[in-house]
């Protein structure tokens, strides 16, 4: 919780600093978000590819662990359409925010660069809140909907900053479901955006 924190600090930390109008040139000049993607992007490349642990889980996959980010990616991309036809036009603009799957930071600047800014800080705020609602409610998610319901809610998040929590009050048998759900839909991501944009 305290990275999620942190990068909002730093998302309202920006906005300030670009209505005072004290942003530096060099921010403003250059196209840093797009290098900061494709970093950002080898990154993700790269940590999935040295940790071991997802290979092996990827490998021990069966079509009930395949159906779990399916669905979940399915659910949120549709939901998130359908609601976003509510306060705008465009079911399109709603499934890329779904489709960001709690992936705050690839999903908010692919969009932005590739699409339009106001939805990409929309992705941003919908993907860390979220991760943040992850975190506090997964007791009562536990309690009203079942010991998947926080793998779900979680997104892409459940295999890093939400598994602890998810694993307190699911349980320990529900990592392995937790880990592969994230790892897929964190795969997916940056599949599914350039598709539905």
């Amino acid at each position: 919780m305290k990275g999620t924190l942190i990068t909002l600090a730093f998302f309202v930390g920006g906005c300030i600093l670009s209505l005072l109008g004290i942003t530096p040139d060099f921010f403003i000049e250059n196209d840093l978000s797009t290098y900061a993607l494709y970093i950002l992007m080898a990154l993700v490349g790269v940590s999935l590819g040295l940790d071991e642990s997802s290979i092996d889980i990827l490998k021990k996959a069966n079509l009930g662990l395949v159906l779990v980010p399916v669905s979940i990616g399915f659910g949120s991309i549709i939901g998130a359409g359908l609601a976003y036809t509510l306060i705008a036009e465009s079911f399109r603009e709603g499934m890329a925010v779904g489709a960001g799957f709690g992936y705050y930071s690839l999903s908010s600047i692919y969009i932005s660069n590739t699409y339009d800014t106001t939805l990409g800080v929309i992705a941003l705020l919908s993907n860390i809140s979220r991760e943040l609602l992850t975190l506090l409610i997964t007791p009562i998610l536990v309690k009203r909907f079942g010991k998947m319901s926080p793998i779900a809610s979680a997104g892409a998040t459940s295999m890093d900053t939400t598994l602890p929590v998810i694993t307190q009050f699911s349980g320990k048998e529900y990592a392995l479901v937790s880990l592969f759900s994230g790892i897929v839909l964190t795969i997916m991501v940056p599949i599914l955006l350039p598709i539905i944009l």
